[in-house]
């Protein structure tokens, strides 16, 4: 017992030691912690909302309780199947066409000798993702559109269309639409990170590589795709926490009353929900469902990836 509490004190004091030797180091850390708690932290009281019938007037506390009433109305909401499907569906559509995108060109890239060809096309495919969604839905609007877009137009001179396509009035398109622009928007600063990755490669590797008589196909498959694997698979883990969060900015600006049964996810329905209409409860319940299944395939992903021997986020 007393060699207990005699480690016990000097872990203290050893943990004193070490803040009071790096305190100004510690200081840097202090605005941030702050931002966290007053930002992050200090807002979660309002989850309570999600189990309650709350009323503005009351405040959260005192408003009264109902358990999961608020998620029950939600599941039987007939636009639940519909909203979840079209979250779900996104989101799967944008993992399987744009998560290997960035991962491709970055690829690419590293395989182009020319310098000044490489950092021009760079500059260009990452420019899109400093333009907000406003302004990407207007281009994009401009260039299918049925009137003069030059999307239209060439389908039509060469022959594969008879008549201007309505892009974003068509249902069935609209899910192609929403992965493309995604795709463009933000395929070039994913490639920066991958680039990050493939420049920490010892050449000494490749040279080997090709001693040993390994082509570019080989050098790519061998050496470049297990040096960026780790970040492969710690974006992949992180995307797929994000599983129903389908992009709402992106599909806000889309959407529209045509394509509403293909357009309507999670995000936009707690918005109409909570905004436009007030019910801050259930658009609350509908936040908490959000982020508890994206929870569980946070962890699910995680263990799968850690029992394939591979190192996951924790």
């Amino acid at each position: 017992m007393e060699e207990k509490l005699e480690r016990k004190r000097l872990n203290g004091t050893s943990l004193r030691r070490e803040l009071w030797n790096n305190r100004y180091l510690y200081l840097f850390v202090v605005p941030g912690v702050i931002w966290f708690l007053i930002f992050c932290y200090q807002p979660m009281y309002g989850v309570l909302i999600a189990f309650k019938d709350y009323d503005i007037l009351e405040g959260v506390f005192a408003s009264e309780w109902v358990g999961l009433a608020n998620f029950k109305e939600f599941f039987n909401s007939p636009n639940f199947q519909v909203i979840l499907t079209n979250s779900i569906a996104i989101s799967l559509l944008k993992m399987l066409f744009g998560f290997p995108a960035p991962i491709i060109l970055a690829i690419l890239l590293n395989e182009v000798r020319n310098r000044v060809f490489k950092r021009v096309t760079q500059t260009i495919s990452y420019l899109p993702f400093f333009v907000s969604w406003v302004v990407v839905a207007g281009i994009w609007y401009e260039l299918f559109s049925t009137d003069g877009g030059v999307v239209n137009n060439l389908l039509v001179s060469l022959g594969v269309i008879k008549e201007p396509i309505f892009w974003f009035g068509n249902p069935d398109l609209f899910w192609g639409m929403v992965v493309a622009s995604d795709i463009w928007k933000g395929i070039g600063f994913g490639t920066i990170i991958y680039l990050a990755s493939i420049v920490s490669v010892n050449m000494d590797q490749y040279e080997s590589a090709v001693i040993d008589g390994a082509n570019r196909l080989r050098q790519i498959w061998h050496i470049t795709l297990p040096a960026i694997r780790p970040t492969i698979i710690l974006l992949f883990i992180l995307n797929m926490a994000g599983i129903l969060d389908a992009g709402f900015e992106q599909v806000y600006v889309f959407q529209n009353s045509m394509v509403l049964d293909k357009a309507e996810i999670i995000d936009t329905y707690v918005m109409k929900m909570g905004i436009f209409r007030a019910q801050y409860e259930l658009a609350t319940a509908v936040g908490v469902f959000k982020s508890i299944i994206g929870m569980m395939a946070l962890f699910a992903v995680n263990f799968l990836v850690k029992k394939l021997g591979e190192d996951g986020i924790f």
